[in-house]
């Protein structure tokens, strides 16, 4: 039991670092199951050898600056909080977040995420919270994952999403749009996830010192990490992108 301990605390401390302090014990258990190691290893046992070590995933809470907008009215809200699904380019989820840099105040973050995947298809960084910066997120969503018409794509009702410019042209590509509720984050909570996650895991611990130097790092994080990286319990432990690959070939 000593040996086993102590292996599992240098291979803890191991998935630990490498995952930058973010995995908590059900992850870390899922990493240690790729191991194969001659013994069971329960998520009990993790959570207590990661408190012997002090090692805790980490989790910040921070103010979110609010701009109220008059609210758009029209449009449906066709997801209705199924965010279940196993097609690609089904449903799509978007929104915007803020970012903070010493030299350029607040910069925004609007991404689009695939339902199926979590894989964060689209996304835009800017000085300036406008349509311009949504539109982009769109063309990056569309130019890579190329849909067929009837997706849905999701968001709040903020007046970057319910510009003319944007309304007609997802009416163009034939992309159906959908609204959350006034007032309801849990209407579009998938996407308000990834925003809390790439806070919590980079954003929170990092101090950017102006929009140049927080774009590479977001690109690092969203394309490299979170993507292709990070394990999703709801993916069956599977990484944005293994989901996508997976959903790919079961299609070709």
């Amino acid at each position: 039991m000593k040996q086993e301990n102590r292996q599992l605390r240098q291979e803890i401390t191991r998935i630990d670092h490498e995952q930058d302090g973010v995995y908590g014990a059900p992850k870390i258990r899922e990493e240690l199951a790729k191991l194969a190691l001659p013994f069971k290893v329960s998520e009990k046992r993790v959570q207590r050898i990661m408190k012997n070590l002090g090692l805790r995933s980490v989790v910040i809470k921070k103010y979110r600056p609010y701009k109220k907008d008059a609210v758009y009215n029209g449009g449906e809200n066709l997801l209705k909080r199924d965010f279940s699904t196993t097609k690609r380019n089904e449903k799509w989820v978007s929104d915007i977040t803020y970012l903070h840099t010493v030299e350029d105040g607040w910069t925004y973050l609007a991404s689009i995420m695939d339902l199926a995947t979590n894989k964060i298809i689209g996304w835009s960084y800017s000085k300036t919270m406008d349509k311009s910066c949504v539109l982009s997120a769109l063309h990056q969503a569309v130019t890579t994952q190329r849909p067929k018409k009837g997706v849905i794509l999701h968001s709040d009702r903020g007046s970057q999403y319910t510009s003319h410019q944007y309304r007609e042209k997802l009416v163009k590509l034939g992309i159906r749009q959908s609204f959350s509720t006034k007032g309801c984050p849990y209407d579009n909570a998938p996407i308000e996830s990834f925003h809390a996650i790439l806070k919590k895991e980079l954003v929170y611990r990092t101090v950017f010192k102006s929009y140049e130097d927080a774009k590479p790092q977001l690109f690092q994080y969203i394309e490299g990490r979170y993507n292709r990286n990070r394990i999703h319990s709801a993916l069956g432990y599977k990484t944005p992108q293994q989901m996508e690959d997976l959903l790919s070939a079961s299609v070709a």
